[in-house]
């Protein structure tokens, strides 16, 4: 029989690469989402849909218990549910944290917890803890967030490790950008009209993850055996902002790019405005407080060795290999228009 693979918001920009991925490898691909999830990328025939409310435990349980004999369970569960910006930054920790808490207890109750569960936090979890000496973050370091959303995630995980017995693998990824994703696509849709910001005038490296190469790495730890770890997952290099508009400028094939620097206190004043203006329409902004902490950091810099050296985690594509899909991506929705 097939492996059974239960994706928990499947309905991002990183659900449908994974759902793709899983029917391609042949797994019993099931997609947790909510009453009202996009399905615009769940939309091949072969998926399962459970429907639940992430509010309310018991709908959880029953949901789990409803969707298959007591004695079967999946065999994979990755947990890609989770909140990157919102209007109010309680949200953060109802979404990121209650929530897993709440499906946790679910699994638990339901009897459904499965042999691997794999947790995607966030680089951010970890906060700047490499600012004085530069040094690749390697995980080791004691987690110092300075963001509403990386307290978030910091909890997820120690909520995780507090489970007796509980199989998780937990992922730190970088930031993670390929076709569909929105907060890049801003970058090179600024650089397509000739305009690259950048915050701060120290010197920022700058790390990516291709969100193929990311997937790969999901299956690659559940199939290895590894558990109750915790990898960053990073293209193992760094850039500077200036070979990032450089490698996006070229796939556009853009001649020439106005570079601008802003002081980081016109940065910060601008996300305070952006942030209060989003709050007054209702909709989380892109720019707020908690991505000036993030864009005020230098180092993001990786070190992805227990990755390599525990699952054999290796990325097929350089930061220009995936600009170059990601631009491709672009292109086509333009056209589209």
């Amino acid at each position: 029989m097939s492996k059974r693979l239960l994706i928990v918001g499947a309905g991002g920009f990183i659900g449908g690469f994974i759902a793709r991925r899983g029917l391609q490898l042949g797994y019993d691909t099931w997609v947790a989402v909510r009453e009202t999830t996009s399905r615009r990328y769940l939309d091949d025939p072969r998926l399962h849909f459970l429907v639940l409310d992430y509010e309310d435990t018991d709908d959880i349980t029953r949901k789990l218990t409803d969707a298959m004999p007591a004695t079967e369970r999946w065999d994979y569960i990755i947990y890609n549910l989770g909140a990157t910006k919102c209007v109010n930054f309680a949200d953060f920790n109802r979404i990121n944290y209650q929530y897993l808490r709440n499906f946790t207890d679910a699994l638990q109750q339901s009897r459904r917890i499965p042999s691997r569960f794999l947790y995607v936090s966030s680089l951010s979890a970890l906060g700047p803890v490499r600012e004085t000496d530069g040094l690749p973050i390697d995980g080791t370091e004691v987690p110092l967030p300075d963001t509403r959303y990386g307290v978030s995630k910091i909890k997820a995980e120690t909520l995780l490790e507090t489970i007796p017995g509980f199989p998780y693998i937990i992922f730190r990824p970088t930031g993670v950008y390929g076709p569909h994703e929105q907060d890049y696509l801003m970058m090179i849709k600024s650089i397509d009209s000739h305009w690259d910001f950048g915050v701060g005038y120290k010197k920022q490296m700058l790390t990516f993850i291709y969100v193929e190469d990311l997937v790969d790495a999901m299956f690659a730890a559940l199939e290895s055996g590894v558990m109750r770890k915790k990898y960053i997952i990073s293209e193992d290099a760094a850039y500077t902002q200036e070979e990032f508009r450089s490698i996006v400028a070229k796939e556009l094939g853009v001649k020439w790019v106005i570079p601008v620097k802003l002081p980081l206190w016109i940065a910060y004043v601008t996300s305070v405005v952006a942030e209060k203006w989003g709050l007054i329409r209702l909709k989380p902004s892109t720019l707020n407080r908690d991505k000036y902490k993030i864009m005020r950091q230098r180092n993001w810099s990786c070190d992805i060795s227990a990755a390599r050296d525990d699952f054999g985690f290796t990325p097929r594509f350089s930061l220009a290999d995936g600009i170059r899909e990601t631009v491709r991506s672009y292109r086509q929705s333009k056209k589209q228009k």
